[in-house]
């Protein structure tokens, strides 16, 4: 997770663009160490406390349709890495090969307790799995799939400069984005064109404001969405 040396990156992400945003982390190296210590220990302490909830969320996915326990799609990360993202199945097991890699409101692959582990964010909890191998963080931008960030512009790479999040200010800014998309005749092209950008000014300026402390009132913020509370 620490900041590799700037000609060890990824050459396409060695561009002007992206300096600006890397000379801004590059000066907060100790945060950067304080956020994969928090990490972890906070990792191992949820998972050994919603354990319970696992247990039931996995039974109640079993009984609901066939398929799977967690949906494994592949994911960019830090670098461009690419990795397996753990979440809770909300969707019929092959919704991936019969619609948008991105979900609409009304969308019909969604399973009956799909609906509510969406609702209540639980699909999410389980991503704590990823935080805690390190290819995931608590906080940072969301991680797309390769065709999003093949669309990204030179200055949004410089997101991939710390590892994928389970949320953000954009995440909280965006946490009804599949409404945004019920009307979309091409869901995939509306949301390159329309969505990302605006998630991507949120995510641009949390790397360029980068803390420690900034993260962690990132998480209190989330809380507070997801109890219903509007930013």
């Amino acid at each position: 997770m620490m900041l590799k040396n700037w000609n060890e990156l990824p050459e396409a992400m060695q561009r002007e663009e992206v300096r600006p945003y890397y000379a801004a982390l590059a000066a907060r190296k100790g945060s950067i160490l304080a956020k994969r210590v928090f990490d972890i220990f906070v990792a191992l302490i949820l998972l050994v406390l919603l354990s319970p909830v696992f247990l039931i969320l996995a039974i109640a996915i079993k009984l609901d349709s066939p398929g799977p326990v967690f949906y494994r799609q592949e994911r960019i990360t830090q670098y461009g890495r690419t990795f397996r993202i753990f979440k809770f199945r909300t969707m019929v097991s092959n919704a991936d090969k019969i619609g948008s890699q991105v979900t609409v409101g009304n969308d019909s692959r969604i399973t009956r307790v799909g609906h509510f582990i969406r609702h209540c964010r639980l699909d999410e909890i389980s991503q704590l799995l990823n935080v805690l191998d390190g290819s995931m963080s608590f906080v940072g931008t969301r991680p797309e799939v390769k065709k999003y960030v093949d669309a990204y512009t030179p200055e949004m790479l410089a997101t991939l400069l710390l590892p994928a999040g389970i949320t953000s200010e954009a995440s909280i800014r965006y946490k009804d984005e599949d409404k945004l998309l019920d009307s979309a005749d091409d869901v995939d092209q509306v949301y390159i064109r329309d969505v990302l950008p605006g998630k991507m000014k949120f995510n641009l300026d949390s790397v360029l404001h980068f803390s420690f402390w900034a993260d962690i009132r990132t998480m209190f913020r989330t809380v507070f969405a997801v109890l219903g509370k509007d930013y």
